[in-house]
C-alpha cells in the first residue's frame, strides 16, 4: 500500500458504506443539519468465558481526537466517491452532495466524554456527540473502532496487574496483534496497568522506556556457531552489563540455563555491575520460580527479578501466585519474598484480549433538535436491556460515606441532584428494582463527563502519569467484590427518577404509535 493508498484508507474515508449512504439521504431530505446527539457506550463487561470483569478502563480518546483533527473530505477522497456506482450502473453519489461534503469536517461537533483511564461501566455514555445531523453520523465508525479496542486492552491490563498484585507488568504482545493494531493495544496496555511495552514506537511517544529481554535466537546462534549458552550470555552481559536479564530456558533451565546465569551474574558483580535479572518463558512457571528463587537466594542474588512470559493472563498469574504461597515453604522460601520479586511479560492474551475480543461498544441517537426544541429519541428492542435512555443526559458517580463508588447515575442535564437529600435510584430495565440512597449514605457526587472537544479545540491532553493516577484512584475506591477475577460483584448503573419516568413515557408512546398508528393523548 502506497502512502496514499494508506492516507485513503486511514483517513476520513475509514467509515462503514452505510454511513455515507445516510449522509446523502439526510442531504436530500435537507436535515443534515439538524443538530443530534449521540451517546457511544457498551452494553456488558468483557465476557473470557471462565472469568468475567466487573469494570473497565475507559480508553483511546486521544488518538480519536488526534483522527478528528487530521482528517478532510480532499479532493482524492471526493474522486473517489464520484466512481462508486450502484448495481444499475449510476452513480451512487450526486455532485451537489459532495460538493457540500468536502466543506464539512469535524469541527462543527462537541464531545463530552469520560476522561481516560478512568473506571467505567455498561449503559453509561462513555463518549457523547452533539453536532450536525451528518457529521455526528459519520464519526460514530471511527470513534467505535478507536474507543472499543483500547478500553477492552485497558481493561485487560487492568486486571492483569490486579491479579499479580501490582508487580512489574510488561506488554509483550507486539508481534501477536492485529498489525497496526499492536499500536493502539499497546497505548491501551500503558494506560491500564502495564509499566511497560516492548513496543518501541508507541513507548517513545508516550515518554515511556521500552523494555525487553533477548530471544533464544541469540543463544542459537552462538551454539550453531560452535560456542555455547554461557558465550552467548556474556557476549550479552558485556554488551549491557547495567541492564543484564538473562532467558534462562533456551536448552536446559535448572541444569544449564540457571548455572549459566549465575556465573554470569558473578563476573558482573565482580566488575561493579548489578544484574538485573532471569526470564521464564516455556514449563511449570511456578515450580521453576521457586527453583529459581532458591538458586539464586543460595548464590547471593536475593534481588534479582525473575520475569515469566509464556501464555500468561489474570488466571494463570493468580494460580502461579497460590502455588508458590503453598509450596515455598517446603523449600525454605517466604512466598511473599519470591511473589514480591516476579516480573510479568503477557503478550498474546493482553493484546488480542483472548476470551473476549470485542467490546460490544454502540453508538446510538438519543435526541434530535427540531426549531430549537430537543426530543429524546429511542430504539426500541425485544429486549429490554438493549433499549437505549434517551435523552440529553449528564453522568454522576456516587460515592457512600465510606467514600467508594456505589453507583453510576445518569440524570437529565437539567438536574441538580445534591448530597443533602434522598436519591431514588431506578434499574434501566427493570422496573422491579429501585435503590435510595439517603443523605447519610452519600459523601460526594461527582460528575463524570469533560467536554473534550468543541468546534474543533481540544481540551488539553492528560499526561500518561495522569490517566495511570486516575485508574488508581478509581480502583481503590471499587468495591474489592467488583474487583473480582471470577464472578465479580455487579456494580450498579441507575437512572434517576425524572430519566426513568422520561425513558417509560418514551417507549409507551412509540409502542402505541407503532401498534394504533398515532401518539397517545
Amino acid at each position: 500500500m502506497t502512502s496514499s493508498e494508506q492516507a485513503i484508507a486511514e483517513g476520513i474515508l475509514f467509515t462503514d458504506q452505510y454511513q455515507l449512504t445516510m449522509a446523502q439521504l439526510y442531504y436530500r431530505m435537507n436535515i443534515h443539519e439538524k443538530p443530534v446527539q449521540f451517546d457511544h457506550f457498551f452494553r456488558d463487561y468483557p465476557d473470557y468465558g471462565t472469568h468475567k470483569a466487573g469494570y473497565c478502563i475507559n480508553a483511546g480518546l486521544e488518538w480519536l481526537l488526534d483522527w478528528m483533527e487530521r482528517v478532510r473530505f480532499g479532493d482524492a477522497e471526493i474522486a473517489l466517491l464520484k466512481e462508486q456506482r450502484g448495481s444499475s450502473g449510476k452513480r451512487l453519489f450526486d455532485d451537489a452532495f459532495l460538493a457540500w461534503l468536502q466543506a464539512q469536517s469535524f469541527e462543527c461537533l462537541t464531545l463530552r466524554a469520560v476522561p481516560e483511564g478512568r473506571v467505567v461501566h455498561p449503559d453509561t455514555p462513555l463518549t457523547v456527540v452533539e453536532g450536525p445531523l451528518v457529521m455526528a453520523q459519520l464519526l460514530e465508525t471511527s470513534l467505535l473502532a478507536h474507543l472499543n479496542y483500547q478500553t477492552l486492552i485497558a481493561t485487560k491490563a487492568a486486571r492483569l496487574r490486579h491479579s499479580g498484585r501490582g508487580q512489574l507488568l510488561m506488554e509483550f504482545g507486539m508481534r501477536r496483534g492485529h498489525e497496526r493494531g499492536a499500536n493502539a493495544g499497546a497505548r491501551a496496555a500503558l494506560i491500564g496497568g502495564a509499566d511497560y511495552s516492548s513496543n518501541v514506537g508507541v513507548s517513545h511517544v508516550l515518554g515511556v522506556a521500552p523494555k525487553g529481554t533477548h530471544a533464544h535466537s541469540m543463544v542459537q546462534v552462538f551454539m550453531a556457531l560452535g560456542m555455547d549458552e554461557l558465550d552467548a550470555f556474556r557476549a550479552y552481559a558485556e554488551t549491557y552489563p547495567d541492564e543484564c536479564t538473562l532467558l534462562v530456558d533456551t536448552v536446559d533451565t535448572l541444569r544449564s540455563g540457571l548455572p549459566n546465569a549465575i556465573t554470569i551474574f558473578e563476573e558482573l558483580r565482580a566488575k561493579g555491575h548489578q544484574p538485573v535479572g532471569i526470564r521464564l518463558d516455556s514449563g511449570d512457571l511456578a515450580y521453576l520460580a521457586l527453583q529459581a528463587a532458591k538458586m539464586l537466594n543460595d548464590a547471593g542474588f536475593p534481588d534479582v527479578s525473575i520475569v515469566l512470559s509464556s501464555n500468561l493472563d489474570e488466571l494463570v498469574i493468580w494460580q502461579i501466585i497460590t502455588q508458590i504461597t503453598l509450596d515455598a515453604p517446603s523449600l525454605g522460601l517466604d512466598p511473599n519474598s519470591v511473589i514480591n520479586r516476579l516480573v510479568y511479560g503477557v503478550g498474546t492474551r493482553l493484546i488480542t484480549s483472548q476470551g473476549d475480543a470485542s467490546l460490544g461498544g454502540v453508538y446510538k441517537l438519543v435526541a434530535v433538535c427540531d426549531e430549537g426544541d430537543w426530543r429524546p429519541a429511542i430504539k426500541l428492542s425485544d429486549s429490554p436491556e438493549k433499549i437505549p435512555t434517551p435523552g440529553n443526559k449528564q453522568l454522576l458517580r456516587v460515592y457512600d460515606e465510606r467514600g467508594h463508588a456505589t453507583a453510576d447515575v445518569l440524570a437529565l442535564q437539567d438536574e441538580h441532584p445534591v448530597t443533602s437529600a434522598p436519591l431514588t435510584l431506578h434499574h434501566p430495565a427493570d422496573s422491579r428494582k429501585t435503590r435510595t440512597l439517603h443523605p447519610q449514605n452519600m459523601q460526594e457526587l461527582e460528575l463524570l463527563h469533560r467536554v473534550v472537544w468543541e468546534q474543533g479545540r481540544r481540551e488539553e491532553a492528560p499526561s500518561l502519569e495522569a490517566m495511570r493516577a486516575w485508574r488508581e484512584q478509581d480502583l481503590a475506591r471499587l468495591d474489592s467484590g467488583v474487583k473480582r477475577l471470577v464472578n465479580p460483584h455487579v456494580y450498579h448503573v441507575s437512572l434517576s427518577s425524572r430519566l426513568y419516568e422520561l425513558k417509560q413515557e418514551l417507549i409507551r408512546s412509540v409502542h402505541d404509535k407503532a401498534v394504533n398508528g398515532k401518539t397517545p393523548a
